[in-house]
C-alpha cells in the first residue's frame, strides 16, 4: 500500500533529533501548503527528523501551483524532503480535486493515517503531526469515526485517552493549557456522558500529562460547571449538586497534593487565562490546566485567544501525537493564503513532548 522511495528516508539509529512523521492529511485541503511552508523553515527542517507521509504525485502537485502565485512565502521542495508514498489507486487519485473534500479524498488521508500509526507502533517514528481531515469525507469513504484522535486511540488499543489543546501566548509566553471532558457528541448527549467515572479518568490523563509532558507536579487545575452560574445551587441545573460538586471534593481528598479549583461558571472560568494570555498586570495565578466539560465550553475560547498557534494533543496514546488546530480549509486550499504557524507550533510542540519523554525514562 505504500513504498519508501527514498533510499536514506529514516535513520533509525539517529536519536540525537526527535523523528517526526507528518501526514499530510486532506490533499484536497490547506494540508499540503501548510506543511510544506512549515518545513521550508530551518529551524524545523534542521532540528528534526522528519518524514512526510502522503502521496508524492499529489505533494509535488501542490507545490508547482503554489509556486505560480506571487508574493508567497517560501516552500519546502518536496524534491528534498523524505517521503512515505502511499500508493493510491488510480481512480481514487484522478478523483482528488484541490478544494473540494470527497470520499477520494477522504479514502487518501485516512490511508495517510493508518500507514503513519503502523509505522510509529513499529518503532520507527516518536510522534506523530496530523495533517487537517474532513470527518464529512472519511464518512463518505466508508470510514465512520468521530475524528482522528479516536482512530489513533482504536489502532493503539487504549480506552483512556484526551483531546488536550496547548498554546504559548506571543504576548506573555504563558501556556494554555486545556483538556475536554466529552469531545465529537452532541450537545444534548453531553449531561447523560458526564459522569464522576469519566470525570476521574481525564483528571487521571490530565495530572499524568502535566508531571510527564511538562514536568509539573504539583499543579493547579480548574475545572467548568456545567450549567450557566454552575447551577446556581440547583436553580439553573441540577447536575453540579446532584453529583459533581461531591466528585470534586472527593478528589481534593484524594489529591491533596493539587489544587482543584471549581466547579467554576463557564462563562467566568475563561477570564483569568485570557488575562494571562493577553498580559494583564492583574491577573494572578492562572491554573496550570483547564478541564472543559464539552467541545465548545472549551474550544470557543481557546480558538479566540489562540486559533493560529493552538495544538491537539492526544494524550493516552503510547506515543506523541499533535495536530494543528485548524480545519481542511477547503475554500481556500491552492490559494496559497494558509497560515501555518499551527502546523509550526505542532511540530515543535510535538519534539518537545518526545524530548521530556526520553529525559524521564533517564531519570
Amino acid at each position: 500500500m505504500y513504498e519508501n522511495n527514498q533510499s536514506n528516508l529514516v535513520n533509525f539509529s539517529k536519536k540525537s533529533r526527535p523523528r517526526l512523521v507528518l501526514t499530510l492529511g486532506d490533499p484536497a485541503g490547506i494540508g499540503p501548503e501548510v506543511i510544506l511552508k512549515a518545513l521550508a523553515e530551518q529551524e524545523i527542517s534542521k532540528k528534526y527528523d522528519i518524514t512526510v507521509v502522503g502521496n508524492r504525485d499529489l505533494l509535488v502537485k501542490a507545490y508547482h501551483k503554489l509556486n505560480l502565485i506571487e508574493n508567497l512565502a517560501p516552500l519546502a521542495n518536496p524534491d528534498e524532503l523524505s517521503v512515505i508514498d502511499v500508493q493510491l489507486d488510480g481512480e481514487i487519485k484522478d478523483q482528488i480535486i484541490a478544494r473540494t473534500g470527497n470520499a477520494a479524498s477522504g479514502a487518501a488521508s485516512f490511508a495517510y493515517m493508518e500507514c503513519a500509526i503502523a509505522q510509529t507502533l513499529a518503532g520507527k517514528f516518536d510522534a506523530i503531526v496530523t495533517g487537517p481531515i474532513a470527518k464529512s469525507a472519511w464518512k463518505a469513504a466508508g470510514y465512520n469515526y468521530p475524528g482522528q484522535t479516536e482512530l489513533l486511540a482504536q489502532k493503539s488499543g487504549v480506552d483512556r485517552f484526551g483531546m488536550l489543546f496547548v498554546a504559548r501566548s506571543p504576548h506573555t509566553n504563558w501556556t494554555l493549557r486545556a483538556l475536554l471532558a466529552t469531545t465529537h457528541i452532541p450537545l444534548r448527549q453531553v449531561a447523560d456522558t458526564l459522569t464522576p467515572q469519566l470525570l476521574t479518568q481525564k483528571l487521571d490523563l490530565l495530572v499524568e500529562c502535566l508531571e510527564k509532558d511538562f514536568g509539573i507536579y504539583r499543579g493547579r487545575i480548574a475545572i467548568a460547571g456545567l450549567n450557566p452560574h454552575s447551577g446556581e445551587q440547583g436553580q439553573l441545573g441540577h447536575e453540579e449538586q446532584d453529583w459533581l460538586i461531591p466528585w470534586l471534593e472527593q478528589e481534593r481528598q484524594n489529591r491533596p497534593h493539587l489544587q482543584l479549583d471549581g466547579p467554576i461558571p463557564p462563562d467566568t472560568m475563561w477570564v483569568k487565562p485570557g488575562q494571562a494570555w493577553y498580559g494583564n498586570s492583574s491577573v494572578q495565578n492562572p491554573a496550570d490546566a483547564y478541564l472543559a466539560l464539552y467541545h465548545d465550553q472549551g474550544l470557543i475560547p481557546v480558538k479566540l485567544m489562540a486559533f493560529d498557534r493552538a495544538v491537539n494533543t492526544s494524550i493516552g496514546l503510547p506515543f506523541v501525537r499533535t495536530s494543528p488546530d485548524h480545519g481542511t480549509a477547503f475554500d481556500i486550499a491552492g490559494k496559497g493564503i494558509a497560515d501555518a504557524t499551527s502546523m509550526k507550533a505542532a511540530i515543535h510542540l510535538a519534539a518537545e513532548l518526545v524530548s521530556q519523554k526520553l529525559a524521564a525514562r533517564k531519570l
